[in-house]
This record gives C-alpha cells, structure tokens and sequence, in this order.
C-alpha cells in the first residue's frame, strides 16, 4: 500500500455505457469511497466527466482538472477501473509518466494496480496494451465487414451518386441518369477540363446532384475519384 495519505477520485461513464454496464458515476465514487477508507486514504476531491468517450484524453475537462490537482498534491489519483481513464496505450502511458514525475500515484480498483510498485507498474502497461489490442482488432473487423459488403454490392454509409438504395433496404442498383452524368464528368476531366469549368457546366445544363444542391467542384472531385 501507498504512504501517500491523500487522494483524488476521478469517475467518469458515457450514456451508452451507464445503461449496458450499470456502473455509473455513483456506483464508481461509492467503490472509491469505499477503497480510501480501507486504505487509510483521505479523498481530498472528485472530478468527473459525465457522457464523455474515454478515447481521448485531452477533451476531458474533469481528467486535465483532476491530474492537475493529484500532481500539484502528489497525491493518489483513485479510478474505479482503467477504462475510466483511457482507451488507449499512448494515453495510459502519457498519464502514469506524468504522475510518476511528479512524484504522484495511480490506483485502479478493478485491476488491483497500485504505481508504488514495481509489479504494479509492469501491470498496468501490460493491461493498457492488451486495450489498445482488443480496439484495434475491432477496427479490423470493422474494416473486413464493410470491404465485404461494398464487395455484394450492399449499401455502406450513405447511397453514392450513380447508385440508389433497392427496395430490400440494403442492396444497391445503378441510377442510368446519374451513371451518364459521371460517364459526362470523366469525359469532361479527360478533355482538360477544370473541376470548377465542370460544375459550371452541369449548373447550367440543370443537371440534378444526389441531394438536389448545386454542384461544387468538392463534389466532381469525389465523384470523379470513385469512378476512377
């Protein structure tokens, strides 16, 4: 157990997370409490930051206004678990290096992680990887998902131009108006034309974009570029 005698709790949920999790702000400053009590802890002050993503650090007012407190106090920064505080290795890491040289400490009462020691140091950047991992593997899944619906022809995001949204809801078919005014646009674009002269020209020819707005040369420029 730490010598430090002062604490600073920091809890924080998203809306998403309070419902499916259950461990709300309430829950965690209880088990906070509870921690510093047992631990001979005095709680000096609680931030929170309520119905804010963990997967940044820096937007966060109430983590900034509490590592500056735990800091200036050298105190024992108190979270109810890691992914309070961070969602991500260069994040964890940035946090427990600054605590750690301003001669503050870290407890995460979910892991059990205690800073003052060697072990629980170790610990913490082998958890913080093991996040980092778990997100970047739901990234890649995300990716493959969306490659292999792209790949069946299925509706990914927004309808693009030249295409509409079938009557099942799901699989895309071909627009033959808009197909003939990309089919315009790579010809205008093979000629020299300037994507603004191109816009110009669809403009003034009443030629309708997908939303019904006038076009931009923003626009031909994607347009142009998924048709390549």
């Amino acid at each position: 157990m730490t010598t430090t005698t002062a604490a600073i709790a920091y809890i924080r949920v998203s809306t998403e997370q309070q419902a499916t999790e259950g461990v709300s702000m309430a829950a965690q400053l209880e088990r906070i409490r509870a921690y510093c009590t047992a631990q001979g802890l005095e709680l000096l002050a609680v931030y929170e930051d309520a119905g804010l993503s963990g997967k940044r650090a820096d937007n966060r007012p109430g983590l900034q206004a509490a590592l500056a407190d735990v800091c200036e106090r050298r105190a024992v920064l108190v979270v109810y678990s890691l992914s309070r505080l961070a969602r991500s290795v260069s994040d964890s890491l940035s946090i427990t290096d600054r605590l750690q040289k301003s001669g503050a400490d870290l407890a995460s009462l979910t892991e059990r992680i205690d800073t003052t020691t060697a072990a629980g140091k170790m610990l913490l950047t082998m958890l913080a990887a093991f996040a980092q991992f778990e997100r970047d593997l739901t990234a890649e899944r995300t990716t493959a998902a969306l490659s292999h619906k792209k790949a069946q022809g299925q509706r990914v995001g927004t309808v693009p131009y030249g295409w509409d949204l079938a009557a099942d809801g799901i699989t895309l078919e071909q627009n033959t108006t808009e197909q003939q005014t990309i089919a315009t646009i790579q010809t205008l674009r093979a000629d020299g034309m300037t994507l603004q002269a191109i816009a110009d020209h669809l403009n003034n020819n009443s030629t309708p974009t997908k939303k019904g707005t006038t076009w931009t040369p923003k626009t031909i420029r994607d347009i142009a570029k998924r048709a390549a």
